[in-house]
């Protein structure tokens, strides 16, 4: 895909590329009033609102409606600053274009459907406004760059991604787990993508904001989606999530910038020496993985030979008690070696199975 940077369609000099605002539009003056201290603080780039809100449960907020463009579109022209907010089906992008909007995004309960997002595609085709698209809510990286294809197929070239995390049955601290390996893939598949983390849908809550911009961040994102309200406590939508413009300020200044390369040639030549000696691990961890591998085939011959099942779950309680006893030991993190150890089991009974099941015939 070929399509232009957000700094060469948006005059900005450094990160974080910030766009903020209310979650939801909710009357002309809390737009007025939130936008216009977002603006005093010198460091949001665009404006944001909530015209349209997609909700889990009926008769919750679902949003103004087309009334509150004008109120969008006005705090951006008082403020000197381009207006975002999200379209869900063609009709919004109409309602967009007309009020003059200059921001596009795509949700992920819209994301996560083709069809909506060719919908929004088609109403596209013959303009080129800026489109940022979420990532889908279940994690799943083809989805995310399906959308973003259609988008482009559409004659977009002025295209970015947002990274909002993603949901899970499992009890977290997020309201949406971040999965950062799912980004981290979709910018090596497309180097040239800007990327904005959107903290406030990760977090859920406004104390994990700082933290979670400062990751983003350190992973090289462009920028930050962060909601802001002017009384963020009587917010019509995710109060909890919100925070007032000056609060916003406060955790922008608390952020850490670093450079992507060393800042002199000695600290690069010993940045370049720590990476040589983990690619030589890296190898090493490689080729104990294949005799690991290799070992788990002939236990799969040794079980067929002895007609022994392939799950031996105590050998499995042994396998975990002990390798995390180690890796606690260690100072190793919990939850990866868990992940790691599961992932070589998951591996190990694939390679048996094959072995064990391979005379097997359907006639």
């Amino acid at each position: 895909m070929n399509f232009s940077r957000i700094n060469e369609w948006n005059d900005f000099k450094s990160r974080p590329f910030l766009i903020s605002g209310p979650c939801s539009a909710e009357t002309e003056e809390q737009m007025q009033t939130t936008c216009s201290q977002l603006a005093q603080t010198g460091k949001v780039n665009v404006l944001r609102a909530g015209i349209w809100k997609p909700r889990t449960r009926p008769n919750a907020f679902e949003g103004v409606g087309v009334e509150a463009l004008a109120w969008l579109k006005q705090a951006g022209i008082d403020n000197n600053l381009p207006v975002a907010t999200e379209v869900a089906n063609g009709q919004h992008v109409e309602a967009c274009l007309k009020a003059g909007i200059d921001i596009l995004w795509i949700g992920a309960r819209t994301t996560v459907n083709p069809f909506s997002v060719q919908e929004v595609a088609d109403a596209l085709k013959g303009v080129d406004i800026p489109v940022l698209v979420k990532n889908p809510v279940n994690p799943d990286l083809q989805l995310w760059i399906g959308a973003l294809e259609r988008i482009h197929q559409a004659g977009i070239t002025k295209l970015g991604a947002i990274h909002r995390g993603f949901s899970s049955f499992q009890k977290t601290a997020y309201r949406n787990v971040p999965k950062w390996e799912i980004p981290i893939e979709l910018k090596a598949t497309f180097p040239e993508i800007d990327i904005i983390c959107d903290p406030s849908h990760i977090a859920g809550n406004r104390e994990l904001l700082a933290a979670i911009a400062q990751k983003a961040m350190d992973l090289e994102m462009t920028g930050l989606m962060i909601e802001s309200h002017v009384d963020p406590d009587e917010a019509w939508s995710d109060a909890k999530q919100q925070v007032t413009p000056s609060r916003l300020n406060e955790l922008i200044d608390t952020l850490t910038i670093r450079s992507t390369e060393a800042s002199s040639a000695e600290t690069s030549t010993e940045l370049i020496g720590f990476r040589k000696i983990i690619d030589e691990i890296d190898e090493s961890l490689i080729q104990t993985l294949v005799d690991r591998m290799a070992l788990s085939e002939k236990i799969g011959q040794y079980k067929l030979e002895n007609n022994v099942t392939i799950l031996q779950i105590k050998r499995w309680e042994e396998i975990k008690r002990t390798r995390m006893e180690q890796a606690n030991s260690e100072g190793l993190n919990e939850e990866f070696m868990k992940s790691l150890l599961q992932l070589i089991h998951k591996e190990s009974i694939r390679q048996q199975t094959d072995v064990m099941n391979k005379s097997i015939t359907i006639g």
